[in-house]
């Protein structure tokens, strides 16, 4: 997947961070402090910078300054309209505040890389070719007709791979925050993309929780 530069003085939420999106399968450097910062984003090529603002010895608005151009989402306890601003003249892609939530965070690290990536963002297994940018299927080789909400599923469900997802964030991830029906609709739609994909051992159901995508 990609490879992601996290930039956070908390060691607990930089851990956290990187277990999160490591188990969506990309490749994550940690650092600590903004020199540190500035040192590994110049010997090393990153697809992404996830980038703390109140960091000892730089700060995350002078780390992006001092960096060649590498698509950036700052993630800040400071919630301010000047900060969120700044960030984003600075040349951020994006701003978080926190407290956040890991799968609305993984959610925009996957379209910050499809809007700076280049090509198109995919994924691979069991047979399985998945495009999410062209938003196509194939197994085996053959196209599988998906209807746009069961791939808005399989794109949540891939996205946060090996995360087990309520039925009520699920909702949020692949019909929106403004949708009234029932969670059961959420049932239907997994039977459909387990008999359309084969994915019945590999779309798990979790007890009194959701469905996780085991990859």
């Amino acid at each position: 997947m990609a490879r992601i530069l996290i930039v956070e003085d908390e060691k607990s939420i930089n851990d956290l961070i990187k277990m999160n999106l490591a188990l969506g399968g990309h490749e994550c450097v940690q650092t600590y402090d903004g020199e540190k910062a500035v040192e590994a984003a110049k010997e090393t090529r990153f697809d992404l910078m996830i980038l703390d603002i109140m960091l000892p010895k730089l700060s995350g608005f002078e780390v992006i300054t001092r960096v060649e151009k590498i698509p950036v989402i700052f993630l800040s306890a400071r919630s301010g309209l000047e900060d969120r601003l700044r960030g984003l003249k600075l040349g951020g892609d994006d701003y978080i505040v926190k407290p956040f939530e890991m799968q609305e965070l993984a959610a925009r690290v996957e379209a910050v890389l499809r809007r700076t990536s280049g090509g198109g963002r995919t994924a691979e297994f069991d047979g399985l070719f998945v495009d999410l940018t062209g938003r196509t299927v194939k197994k085996n080789g053959e196209e599988v007709p998906l209807k746009p909400q069961e791939f808005d599923l399989l794109e949540a469900l891939i996205i946060n791979r090996n995360i087990a997802l309520s039925r009520e964030k699920l909702i949020t991830l692949a019909w929106g925050y403004d949708y009234s029906g029932e969670t059961r609709t959420v049932d239907v739609h997994i039977q459909q993309l387990r008999k359309k994909l084969g994915l019945e051992e590999r779309i798990k159901t979790v007890y009194k929780t959701g469905y996780r995508l085991e990859i």
